[in-house]
């Protein structure tokens, strides 16, 4: 088979066959194909894009470029759930243990941040003891037993998708649908869940900023489960302010149980239940979204679920206090309080450049493989649409230096937009949910 050949048919937007694909995928794992080859396809696929059929074609053949994790041998439906990456979002460390709790198994495979996005990897690493490099043989044994893991991606899982990310990363091509599909669930189905949620956010903190991109991704991915056999439920939700009032690592670890506890509600907890919810229609454990709520909602006033996240910090080696003395997770010595100058309601968030003020403490990367300070972050004292008043701290900054600080309370400052007027009212929390059947 020409290579050539392929590019062009894809140049002059002509439909890939499963065979020509494959061609790709293989060529890409064993380094025969040259990168000026793999990055022309590459952008023949951002400006031609692909259908629903060849996406899935792609994503499986990506899948099984590596090893495929085997989940049969743990009892039960598993799910799993992947945000396309927010600010402040620390869902996977509420609903894991909470869907864990009612006998529906949570084996997942996280990653670490990059950018302003925050990596569940990263916060679990802030837990001092905790371990993520989980083997197989262990995850396997660790989900018999307790019905919850949370690991690091293996090294040898998807293989075609890291090489093809970091092409993407530098030729201008990761702003494609099918290739942030196929990337995104073809590490889920390797992964080897029954069922999936997806989290894809729209707003000004997300790679998707407007509903129609997030809902034609989200659509996407929903359809490639349909095509590959796997049930999937996609929520589209919002990313125009924090998710949570926390943003950084061990602080995100201290809001997470703060809400297993039952003392913090919000739009973090909401987007939790959901999503939980969610995982536990794919499972069959409850008919409706209203009963997975619930009965998630009982877990957290029984208890149960900060007793099953306690259970998973003694069997991966956290230190089982941290639960209830937060002094022993790691906290960055310079603070500093940003307060408003002016009076007014605060109308809008630049979401993003919040999460660029929390790499500024050093709570996120601006290079992969960059070594990050757990300790720092910031801790929101307002959310949009709140009355604020001259001096009146909206943020608390941590880092190592005050200069770091100072340097993170600027960002923060043109982040927040405040006026006289109240907005008419806020974007919504909850923009859509996408399910195979729709």
């Amino acid at each position: 088979m020409n290579f050539v050949d392929i590019i062009i048919k894809k140049r002059d937007g002509k439909k890939l066959t499963k065979k020509e694909i494959a061609f790709f995928v293989n060529g890409v794992t064993d380094g025969s194909l040259p990168d000026y080859q793999i990055s022309s396809l590459l952008m023949a696929i951002l400006l031609n894009g692909m259908d629903a059929e060849e996406t899935a074609h792609l994503t499986m053949e990506m899948a099984h470029s590596g090893d495929m994790f085997d989940l049969s041998s743990v009892e039960g439906f598993k799910v799993d759930k992947h945000s396309t990456g927010g600010v402040a979002d620390t869902t996977t460390l509420i609903l894991a243990p909470l869907v864990a709790s009612v006998g529906v198994p949570v084996v997942k495979m996280s990653g670490r941040g990059l950018g302003f996005s925050g990596g569940t990897i990263d916060k679990l690493e802030s837990i001092p003891g905790f371990r993520v490099d989980v083997t197989e043989e262990e995850a396997l044994r660790f989900g018999r037993k307790s019905g919850i893991v949370l690991m690091s991606q293996t090294d040898d899982l998807t293989p075609a998708d890291k090489k093809l990310y970091a092409l993407r990363d530098v030729t201008g091509t990761v702003d494609s649908i099918p290739l942030i599909a196929a990337s995104i669930m073809s590490k889920k189905i390797a992964a080897g869940a029954d069922g999936i949620v997806l989290d894809v956010k729209c707003g000004s903190g997300a790679f998707m900023k407007d509903l129609e991109s997030a809902e034609k991704l989200a659509t996407t991915m929903a359809d490639m489960g349909r095509h590959v056999g796997r049930k999937v439920t996609a929520v589209i939700s919002g990313m125009d302010q924090p998710l949570g009032m926390y943003i950084g690592n061990s602080l995100e670890v201290m809001e997470a149980m703060e809400v297993l506890k039952g003392n913090v509600g919000g739009d973090l907890l909401e987007v939790s239940l959901i999503l939980g919810a969610n995982m536990l229609l794919l499972a069959g454990r409850v008919e409706t979204e209203e009963e997975g709520k619930a009965l998630l909602l009982e877990q957290i006033k029984n208890g149960k679920g900060l007793a099953k996240f306690r259970e998973l910090l003694v069997q991966q080696g956290g230190n089982v206090h941290v639960i209830d003395n937060y002094d022993l997770l790691p906290l960055s010595p310079a603070k500093l309080e940003v307060k408003a100058e002016k009076d007014g309601y605060i109308t809008h968030m630049d979401t993003a450049r919040i999460g660029r003020a929390s790499q500024e403490t050093g709570a996120g990367r601006m290079f992969k493989g960059q070594p990050l300070d757990f300790g720092a972050g910031i801790v929101m004292k307002k959310r949009a649409g709140d009355a604020i008043a001259t001096g009146e701290t909206f943020a608390i900054v941590y880092s190592e230096s005050e200069e770091k600080c100072r340097s993170a309370a600027d960002i923060l400052k043109k982040a927040i937009t405040i006026e006289e007027k109240q907005a008419a009212k806020q974007p919504p929390l909850i923009w859509k949910i996408i399910r195979q059947e729709d």
